[in-house]
């Protein structure tokens, strides 16, 4: 290997691990730099636990439905079980993610890395200061929350993303800053816990990033839920009163002021890269998220970078796919990152996913489409496995009808995205999709149904 490529890679997050594994298996020599645990804030304070979470927030949900499956059941929870299973299931993962690197013959170094030029690294990790001259590097230092200039936001009630995921048990209420993708999952989560929520949102409506007719149906689910939520409103300022916080926000013209054991602040992220020295790099950025092409170059030669350090769409998903572009451009090949077939996706009860442009955002671009609604209520199997709540839409390009866009609210939308995904990847048609026979009964059929309604075909509901 001692002609190898020598990559550092700076991060060990679902970016930094897969570019390392990605480089490696082109034969990189690959060293990659963690100053905590494998697997970034995704595996250990992000997505993984989180879902653990839900998973258990939605089987008590269902076991609550008890009456209509026709089962008889008493449930109870167990906050510190649910804890329990989290730490276990994450602990796997991250064990799973270094028993990965030996297994490609990574190189791991725990500790913390800073640019010394365009071509250096020192890295200070326990054993002291460590100078690496690799090949190339690859950024990879993630994110961290967004901190609010309010006042009273250090109140010892007042937490992020890190802490909610960590209480010993639910709290009797709890105040949600900001109604995006975190904020309403972990509403979600201590809803179905008894926690009483309250989502505070100064934007009009909740997920704003998201489509804003199915964003809308959800918020009437999560209303009917018990989840209040305030919209168009602005958190003023946090007081802490020991045992609660009281929480002023101006709603409407109004003031109001609203009691909450804990104060969940999730209004958003910014990239983590004031310890690298981008600039000592001649590395070009903006407020440290550093600029990069479609290949994840950035401006100094032979340095990429990936992920939410480079401030565009903060996903773990989209963090490995740029991370696989990066490893394979590092080592010659001709890769290119496509942000068209990314998939978003919230895991409420019911799921909300979306791939391609919604509505709002064709019509900016000023782009004429057709849109095709197909309720779940009409899905068979929908109906069993959820009540038939929500809708899958789908949007296409009315000359040739290629589907520009896949929307779905619903049971399993998370898991069924990929095929809007695929479809963007492969430029498919509604055609294309109607003349793919979909198994039944399935969710997945409404995909189809959504399809042919777009061309006033539908089967199972009025054109």
């Amino acid at each position: 290997m001692s002609d190898a490529t020598k990559i550092a890679v700076i991060g060990g997050g679902p970016g930094g691990y897969v570019a390392a594994i990605r480089a490696a298996q082109l034969g990189s020599a690959v060293t990659l730099i963690e100053g905590r645990r494998m697997g970034g804030t995704c595996l250990n304070e992000g997505c993984i636990p989180t879902k653990v979470l839900l998973e258990s927030a939605h089987l008590l949900d269902r076991i609550r439905d008890e009456a209509e499956f026709g089962i008889t059941a008493e449930p109870s929870a167990d906050f510190a079980q649910v804890q329990r299973r989290k730490e276990k299931i994450v602990n796997r993962l991250v064990g799973g993610v270094s028993s990965l690197m030996k297994a490609n013959g990574v190189t791991v170094l725990n500790g913390y890395a800073s640019l010394v030029d365009g071509r250096t690294l020192s890295v200070n990790g326990e054993g002291g200061n460590t100078v690496l001259s690799p090949d190339k590097i690859i950024i990879a230092t993630g994110s961290k929350p967004v901190k609010l200039p309010i006042p009273g936001i250090d109140s010892p009630q007042c937490v992020d993303s890190t802490g909610a995921l960590a209480f010993e048990r639910a709290p009797e209420s709890m105040v949600i800053i900001g109604g995006g993708v975190i904020g309403v999952e972990l509403a979600s989560v201590y809803n179905t816990f008894g926690t009483k929520v309250t989502i505070v949102e100064m934007e009009p409506e909740i997920l704003p990033l998201m489509d804003p007719e199915l964003a809308g149906m959800l918020r009437k689910i999560l209303l009917e839920r018990g989840i209040e939520i305030l919209l168009t409103a602005k958190l003023e300022s946090i007081e802490d009163h020991g045992r609660l916080a009281k929480v002023h926000v101006t709603l409407g013209g109004e003031k109001l002021v609203v009691d909450a054991e804990k104060v969940l602040v999730s209004v958003g992220r910014r990239t983590n890269t004031d310890e690298l020295c981008l600039d000592a790099a001649a590395i070009a950025h903006d407020r440290g998220r550093i600029t990069v092409d479609d290949n994840m170059r950035t401006s100094a030669p032979g340095v990429y970078a990936i992920g939410d350090c480079i401030g565009r769409t903060m996903l773990a998903h989209v963090a490995s796919a740029q991370g696989e572009v990066a490893a394979e451009h590092a080592m010659g090949h001709d890769a290119k990152y496509d942000q068209r077939t990314n998939p978003s996706c919230v895991y409420t009860e019911p799921e909300f996913a979306s791939v391609g442009l919604s509505e709002r955002e064709a019509g900016k671009l000023g782009l004429k489409y057709v849109t095709g609604r197909f309720p779940l209520m009409a899905n068979g199997k929908a109906l069993i496995a959820g009540g038939g709540v929500g809708m899958v839409k789908i949007l296409a390009d009315p000359k040739y009808g290629e589907v520009i866009g896949l929307h779905i609210l619903g049971a399993r939308a998370t898991d069924m995205i990929g095929e809007g995904a695929m479809a963007l990847a492969l430029e498919s048609t509604l055609d294309e999709i109607a003349n793919t026979i979909h198994a039944h009964p399935t969710i997945s059929e409404a995909i189809r149904e959504a399809a042919l309604a777009a061309m006033g075909r539908a089967i199972h509901v009025p054109n």
